[in-house]
């Protein structure tokens, strides 16, 4: 395996990390990246639900976690300045349990990122849902120096419509996506820089302690490869 510095050097997006007390978000590795699929196998959510668009948690264990291994394989190589697919493990005290990704187009023209995640259902009802969000948006902003960050839920999605909603997103409408041959209600959120300036002091208390940031350096300028 490359010295972590060097890997850092020839792809800077290894190096990222978001950490506030118990919770980080990192560059998922080659170890990182089986845990989370195994995790991922064992359940995201109950089988009657589909919070995705595309249906990818549907299969036995081995064809979910295969799902996942695909996935971030792929999006590793979509990282550069104009538009990055940034995938980020989720650690909890240390151990895996889900991924917050932080996506961007035209980023040096934008600065606008829309965030996505998953956490494995053995994990869910901690309130690891909403610190997870509160940190990438951390990250998004004080961090990568975003203008403004948005995300969406399907509206049978209670969890992470009230993630949204208790971290002080502004509703910004709805539309009919398709889900599994049915027509599904889509809600939209968005947080400006400065309506999250706002919230800034609420979510550092969510989080339970001070925010560090590492490797950001090297993906906020449009010069990094």
């Amino acid at each position: 395996m490359p010295h972590p510095d060097t890997l850092a050097r020839l792809w800077p997006a290894s190096a990222i990390r978001a950490r506030a007390g118990d919770l980080e978000l990192r560059w998922i590795d080659d170890e990182l990246v089986v845990e989370l699929a195994e995790l991922a196998g064992r359940g995201i959510h109950h089988p009657d639900a589909m919070p995705f668009d595309h249906p990818w948690t549907r299969g036995t264990a081995d064809e979910v976690a295969r799902s996942v291994l695909l996935y971030q394989w792929e999006s590793r190589g979509h990282v550069s300045p104009e538009t990055f697919r940034l995938e980020l493990a989720v650690l909890h005290r240390g151990v895996p349990v889900g991924i917050q990704s932080m996506t961007a187009k035209d980023w040096t023209v934008l600065r606008a990122v829309q965030t996505g995640s998953w956490l494995g259902l053995e994990h869910q009802g901690q309130g690891l849902g909403t610190r997870m969000r509160a940190l990438v948006l951390q990250l998004a902003f004080e961090g990568f120096g975003a203008q403004e960050a948005r995300s969406g839920a399907f509206a049978d999605n209670p969890a992470s419509n009230g993630v949204s909603r208790r971290l002080g997103y502004e509703p910004d409408g709805a539309y009919l996506s398709a889900r599994e041959g049915v027509a599904a209600l889509h809600n939209r959120y968005v947080m400006s820089r400065e309506r999250w300036q706002t919230q800034r002091a609420a979510h550092e208390a969510l989080l339970g302690a001070p925010v560090e940031l590492r490797g950001v350096e090297a993906l906020r300028t449009p010069a990094a490869g």
